[in-house]
């Protein structure tokens, strides 16, 4: 379906590709937090808010025809780094149980804010549906 690009020599990372290759209809899906469809947060769990944020991904995705096998690229933004890897065991937990053994290309990154208050975690993704 997509092609994994891994530079010969270099070590496979876990939990995510150095990058994807695919061709297809794409599918852009914006920052996603961690609320609900009523725009309402639920919990301030982190682990909780990545799987709502998770959730909500795979949401957008079906609205546009795509599964999360489709999703070639993540970037992933959270207020705090040692919540982020703290919970690293919990997150691929919620990953696998949402989007399954599927490791796009991904990017994570510590953020002072984000615009929603109560939002510890942001995911934007894009897809590649096959032709």
């Amino acid at each position: 379906m997509h092609t994994i690009l891994q530079p010969e020599g270099w070590v496979k990372p876990i939990g995510y590709a150095n990058g994807m290759a695919a061709t297809g209809r794409m599918v852009f899906v914006g920052g996603q937090i961690g609320w609900n469809e009523r725009c309402e947060f639920e919990t301030d769990d982190f682990v909780e808010q990545v799987r709502q944020t998770l959730k909500n991904v795979v949401a957008v995705l079906a609205e546009g025809g795509a599964k999360p096998q489709h999703i070639t690229s993540m970037t992933w933004y959270f207020t705090d780094k040692a919540e982020y890897l703290g919970n690293l065991k919990g997150i691929g937990q919620v990953y696998r149980e949402t989007i399954g053994r599927h490791f796009p290309a991904m990017a994570a990154v510590q953020v002072v804010a984000l615009v929603e208050e109560r939002a510890k975690i942001e995911i934007q993704a894009t897809a590649v549906i096959p032709e």
